[in-house]
């Protein structure tokens, strides 16, 4: 499949080099000439003009925005707007709010331009070896694209989660559950910092890993993070605060649902702009390895 790809950070520049791996041709855009020269080496056209990548894209055609949530999503589709058409493909594959996609979906559908919700998981190693996906779209779109999702997300690592909408919707909620996991790790080996024993954190953190009920990703990546720095001296517990977790509380509240741990862990983010922890510094080191998020350094 021929795909334009607009966006091309850290997320987008490891998707791009994921599809093209899988036999797809890319024509990437991005406002930065830099980044373009970037991906050029690597074999794939890029442009800085957003027009100029409509133009080289075949009938229907299909465009991934990986740019940041909000505005940049807006400003984007509505430029796309007046250069596409019937039975075009526009896809977010960024963590925009649901409610949003719901409203750029009806504008799309004035000129019958489809509209895709793709919520991407597994951060930046994830986007370059294979994502986990969470697709909202019309049957018949995901259809069409369902060969591009199935090769660039690991083994049964996407789903068709229904009506556009529905895959950031599902992204959200799994993002508030990230913020718990993180959270608890975090606590835990706060706990195990002070204990009146001379632990080892990094060797703790691999044996959890082997055989225990809380092996995980990110119990890999929690021993990844302190076998480079057991102690975290070099970062400040400051955890930013992305959205995703106030927006699954909005919707936790409007339902009437019970997300107290959803609730204490957003509540702790903004704590940590005013205090430093071990804790948060485990939970700010592994959002940064998993994600390449920005640490504040000491």
């Amino acid at each position: 499949m021929k795909i334009g790809l607009v966006g091309i950070g850290k997320m987008g520049y490891n998707i791009a080099l994921n599809m093209k791996d899988k036999g797809h041709e890319v024509v990437a855009y991005d406002k930065s000439i830099e980044s373009v020269r970037r991906i050029e080496k690597e074999g794939i056209k890029a442009t800085s003009n957003l027009k100029e990548l409509v133009r080289i894209l075949p009938e229907r055609k299909v465009i991934w925005i990986m740019v940041p949530s909000g505005d940049p999503v807006d400003e984007t589709i509505n430029y796309l707007y007046d250069f596409l058409g019937k039975e075009d493909i526009v896809i977010d594959g960024g963590n925009s709010h649901y409610k949003d996609t719901l409203r750029r979906y009806e504008l799309l559908q004035k000129k019958e331009i489809s509209f895709v919700d793709v919520g991407t998981s597994g951060g930046v190693e994830g986007a370059r070896n294979g994502m986990c996906g969470m697709v909202g779209a019309d049957y018949e779109v995901f259809n069409y694209i369902e060969p591009l999702l199935k090769d660039i997300s690991v083994e049964k690592g996407y789903i068709h989660t229904g009506k556009t909408g529905s895959g950031h919707y599902v992204k959200m909620i799994h993002n508030a559950i990230e913020y718990g996991m993180m959270q608890a790790i975090g606590e835990g080996f706060e706990v195990l910092k002070k204990a009146p024993f001379e632990l080892n954190l990094v060797d703790v953190s691999r044996v959890w890993n082997h055989g225990s009920v809380i092996r995980s990703w990110l119990m890999e990546l929690t021993q990844q993070l302190l076998t480079k720095d057991s102690s975290l001296d070099s970062i400040r517990g400051k955890i930013k605060s992305s959205g995703e977790g106030i927006w699954a509380l909005h919707e936790a509240l409007e339902l009437g649902v019970s997300t107290p741990v959803t609730a204490l862990s957003q509540f702790t983010r903004f704590s940590s702009e005013q205090e430093d922890s071990f804790s948060n510094k485990i939970v700010a080191g592994l959002r940064n390895e998993f994600g390449g998020h920005s640490v504040t350094r000491k």
